[in-house]
């Protein structure tokens, strides 16, 4: 009888108001680690964009270089069998110093005649990459340097670059 009278044993109860301090403690410690930190300078952080009107008072920009751009004839490739595209469109411009645009332009036949070669030169599956453009602009740069040479042309600028 002694048994069935006797209160059931309780699993003791955990504290929650324990984890709840905790946790709280621990947060305000983390605040306060990075407040300092950001505060002292251990962590970068850029200073708030000063406003437009702020920026218009203090223009200490220098003006642009003067440039000129010599466009390029559009280049159509036909692509190989394998492909399944059939043709690149291809079309560019120059950026060149405006005392060298006549030299560039005339030897435009030159430049035209080393990316026609080169393009028909590029494997299909090299094309249809989404990063081959940068790898191709650089390297057709290059070429156009070697041809007019290396102060003449100083960007090559890719205006059209279709695969269809």
């Amino acid at each position: 009888m002694s048994d069935a009278a006797a209160p059931a044993e309780q699993p003791a109860k955990r504290g929650g108001k324990q984890g709840l301090i905790l946790g709280l403690a621990l947060a305000l410690a983390g605040a306060g680690a990075g407040f300092s930190s950001v505060y002292f300078g251990l962590i970068g952080v850029q200073p708030a964009p000063e406003s437009h009107s702020d920026n218009a008072k203090k223009d200490t920009s220098k003006p642009m270089e003067k440039i000129a751009f010599v466009p390029l004839d559009p280049v159509i490739i036909s692509l190989g069998p394998g492909s399944a595209n059939k043709h690149l469109r291809f079309s560019a411009q120059l950026e060149v110093a405006p005392e060298h645009e006549n030299d560039v332009a005339q030897m435009m036949p030159r430049i035209l005649d080393i990316l026609n070669g080169y393009l028909r030169a590029v494997h299909v599956r090299d094309l249809e990459e989404p990063s081959a453009l940068i790898r191709l602009r650089a390297q057709m740069l290059r070429r156009v340097q070697v041809v007019t040479g290396p102060d003449h042309v100083r960007d090559l600028l890719v205006t059209e670059f279709v695969l269809n």
